[in-house]
């Protein structure tokens, strides 16, 4: 297994970041091509970066089992969007990364071979780059997600408030312009078909339930498929684990170890 860490400046960006990959050995993949291996795009949560998955979670087993190259991007507290400081974290997910990744690895992955899952703010920006750029991904894995701009008009006046006005805007706004997660599945809904497969999943004791439950509602009356499912759990690691194993085992099959 190949742990890699990448330390670049990019271009949508414009600050030096972290970029974290596991790598699987040739002997795991029978011999597969990097440029032909599945790839995962993982994202962290608010208050976490690049190392998360690893540190907290058994992808790296996971991944060797399944032959995957897991791509673990750091974005900050950017909420994965291209904010008014011009620095574009959206962009860098979607595009700019990608390319990176086939430039100096050779990793090009086409949308059969390549999903996305995140954890509560990653699973804000796994649902915007499925729902925006639905010919990217096979699967979106939305865990414990933010799936509803509303939990952003909540915030009352102070130092988280004003933070999370330095990425969207004006919060007060906010609803119905582009960072909405109910315009992007109105917009779906033209042609639900195109869509990656929609895995959501949240604990039963997570303060996020009620929202994850609204959105797998708000996808089946709009006509959009979503494979929802609760489990007894928190918003915390050890159901984020669970869950990620889940949401792999849904699309790619079984392990193979098990």
């Amino acid at each position: 297994m190949a742990l890699i860490r990448i330390d670049h400046v990019p271009e949508t960006v414009k600050v030096n970041i972290t970029l974290n990959l596991i790598v699987p050995e040739p002997g795991a993949v029978k011999g597969v091509p990097v440029r032909e291996r599945k790839a995962l795009y993982l994202l962290h949560g608010l208050g976490d970066d690049a190392s998360a998955w690893q540190r907290f979670t058994s992808i790296e087993t996971v991944a060797s089992a399944y032959g995957l190259v897991v791509v673990m991007p750091t974005v900050g507290r950017s909420f994965y969007v291209d904010q008014p400081n011009g620095q574009a974290s959206y962009t860098y997910l979607v595009d700019e990364l990608p390319r990176y990744l086939a430039d100096v690895f050779g990793l090009m992955p086409g949308r059969d071979d390549t999903l996305i899952a995140g954890l509560s703010m990653g699973g804000y920006g796994a649902l915007k780059a499925a729902m925006l750029h639905p010919e990217l991904y096979r699967a979106a894995g939305l865990i414990s997600g933010v799936l509803s701009i509303d939990i952003l008009e909540q915030i009352p006046q102070g130092s988280l408030r004003a933070e999370m006005a330095w990425c969207f805007g004006d919060l007060d706004r906010v609803k119905g312009d582009e960072h909405d997660p109910a315009v992007w599945l109105r917009r779906a809904s033209r042609n639900p078909a195109a869509l990656p497969r929609l895995y959501v999943t949240c604990g039963r004791q997570d303060e996020l339930l009620k929202m994850n439950r609204a959105f797998a509602d708000e996808c089946r009356s709009l006509g959009i498929s979503v494979e929802y499912q609760e489990e007894d759990g928190k918003h915390d690691w050890f159901f984020a684990d669970s869950a990620l194993r889940r949401f792999l085992t849904t699309v790619l099959g079984p392990l193979p170890s098990e």
